[in-house]
């Protein structure tokens, strides 16, 4: 296993990624960390019968979930990934798009053995992280260095796939891109997120602002993410 590849061709949204890895449709599929649920969308919207169990671990973001009203395949539950309130073998796929690097580094190791536990034999886990490089995490850095972090996390899959409690099917990288409209979207959107508690002084603030206002091009402020994707499957 690689934690980083360079260089990355490959350019494109996450949907692009997965949909050819899996066969999702008519499919049980728990998503680990769900967010504003903008994935678990693009998940229902490009197939069919697919029925979704998407947790989210902050009360804030679970509550607005709750009001979503045109995803009737999709239920909202609040729960964090080393505690999955669901039966053994529930499921036919987990997926965790960007959000397995959050998961506290001392329960990363039982997150992937609740993984493991709630799929049943032969499911898959899509794992999706961001790597420590790209314009993006250079603006991020600035606030919140998120090195340690997402080197736990691949060490923490490296191990669970080195001991064969999960099986490494594929592993995988691409770019994924982001655009912002201006930096009062950054600022929602990656600084007060409800989820963090990101307080940039105001010096460093002005840094992340003058870094950010270099990516602009003429939809926006662009960025590319480099994302490694591992595809792992629970032994039969």
């Amino acid at each position: 296993m690689n934690i980083s590849q360079s260089p990355i061709t490959k350019t494109c949204p996450e949907y692009q990624i997965y949909e050819p890895l899996l066969s999702l449709d008519g499919k049980q599929i728990l998503e680990l960390g769900c967010g504003k649920a903008e994935l678990t969308r693009q998940i229902t919207d490009h197939g069919i019968n697919r029925y979704i169990t998407a947790t989210e671990v902050d009360e804030i973001q679970h509550s607005k979930n709750l009001q979503i009203d045109d995803l009737p395949n999709v239920n909202f539950v609040l729960a964090g990934s080393q505690a999955i309130p669901f039966p053994d073998n529930s499921f036919d796929v987990v997926m965790m798009f960007k959000s397995f690097h959050h998961v506290p580094i001392e329960l990363m190791g039982q997150a992937l053995a609740e993984t493991r536990r709630v799929l049943k034999p032969g499911g898959l886990a899509y794992i999706s992280e961001p790597l420590f490089s790209g314009d993006f995490n250079d603006v991020l850095k600035l606030f919140h260095d998120e090195k340690t972090v997402r080197d736990a996390a691949f060490a923490a899959i490296k191990e669970s796939v080195d001991k064969g409690e999960l099986l490494l099917k594929e592993e995988l990288f691409f770019n994924t891109p982001i655009v912002f409209e201006d930096f009062a979207q950054f600022e929602a959107n990656v600084i007060n997120v409800t989820h963090s508690d990101h307080k940039p002084s105001m010096d460093i603030h002005q840094q992340v602002e003058r870094l950010f206002m270099n990516n602009e091009g003429p939809d926006g402020f662009k960025f590319h993410i480099p994302i490694r994707v591992d595809l792992l499957q629970k032994p039969d």
